[in-house]
């Protein structure tokens, strides 16, 4: 495969994950921001925008944290590059440019959803409702995925449009779980108190892993399991575990493809195996914001040795970005 070919899907799927995952960010603001509170709800809007890692960016143009400013610059901000908006426009560049290699299914799930937000307007999305975008976005990621999972070969071209989902989407989950546990409990609100236990059920449900917890565990919401969930658990889609899986998993296809052992193979297995014989109890005692900062900064390295070992080797101006930029 031409690696302009295989650096447009890849970029593509990664693009329609970070949709998602950036919907998801914002339904655990808004949850999270329903929580009665004696300080500032904005705090939840201003831990967004560290985790997104757009937090600079935002204050060069706002002179402070709002709702409704946090909430229209990372969902249809056109200066924001990494805002829903552009990350849906981008991949709909990505898969334009490889019609003819895409199956049509999977075109017109990305081009629908693409003139679907163009002219949307925060006044729009306000009017029709913040809950309904961020369900709306969620449903048309679901779509295309479908759209490749129903209609797409298993070929070197499916491991790139699934290398790019399972790398965003770990990212995507590591930041989420550090805007609660770094960021989000109340100054002097009790660890297992009533706040903290909605704010870890809120986050369970902002990745649809509420009614999986539940069936694992059968207990109370509590910090070490929700953690075990959404980072070990290789049962669990959206757990770093799971995605790390699957990131083997098509490397290792590719591997067999091209016939060569990989340098993204060696970066990835080693993340994958932490992930596969550790314990919460190691990570706890580790710190979890630190586990969560490494493993971001391994898997932008993951992506970049991707990059260098099969794509154009020059990735998007806010893949450079550093992970204490991001999380720190």
């Amino acid at each position: 495969m031409l690696s302009r070919t295989a650096d447009d899907v890849f970029w593509a799927s990664r693009y329609i994950e970070r949709a998602e995952n950036l919907a998801r960010l914002l339904e655990v603001a808004d949850r999270m921001a329903l929580m009665p509170a004696e300080t500032d709800n904005t705090r939840e809007w201003h831990s967004v925008l560290i985790a997104g890692g757009v937090e600079p960016l935002y204050l060069e143009n706002h002179k402070q944290v709002t709702e409704d400013e946090a909430l229209a610059f990372i969902a249809l901000g056109p200066e924001n590059p990494s805002s829903i908006y552009n990350c849906l426009k981008s991949a709909r560049e990505n898969a334009r440019a490889q019609r003819h290699t895409i199956t049509r299914e999977l075109w017109e799930a990305i081009n629908e959803t693409w003139f679907t937000v163009r002219d949307m307007s925060f006044d729009t999305m306000e009017k029709k409702g913040r809950v309904e975008f961020i369900d709306w976005v969620k449903q048309r990621s679901h779509l295309v995925r479908g759209a490749i999972a129903g209609t797409m070969i298993r070929d070197d071209l499916y491991n790139f449009l699934r290398l790019g989902t399972f790398i965003e989407r770990a990212d995507s989950t590591a930041r989420i779980l550090d805007v609660k546990y770094h960021l989000i409990l109340p100054e002097g609100a009790p660890v297992g108190g009533a706040a903290d236990y909605y704010q870890w059920t809120a986050l369970l449900q902002s990745v649809s892993a509420h009614v999986n917890y539940r069936r694992l565990f059968g207990e109370a919401v509590v910090p070490n399991r929700v953690a075990e969930l959404l980072i070990l658990r290789p049962e669990m889609p959206r757990s770093i575990r799971s995605c790390y899986d699957e990131i083997m998993r098509n490397l290792d296809m590719l591997s067999q493809d091209y016939g060569r052992r990989l340098p993204s193979q060696r970066i990835a297995g080693k993340l994958q195996s932490e992930l596969k014989y550790g314990t919460v109890d190691e990570i706890f005692g580790y710190g979890l914001h630190e586990f969560l900062t490494r493993v971001v900064d391994r898997n932008i390295e993951v992506g970049a040795q991707i990059q260098r070992d099969f794509l154009l080797d020059s990735a998007p101006p806010e893949e450079s970005q550093s992970q204490s930029q991001a999380m720190a």
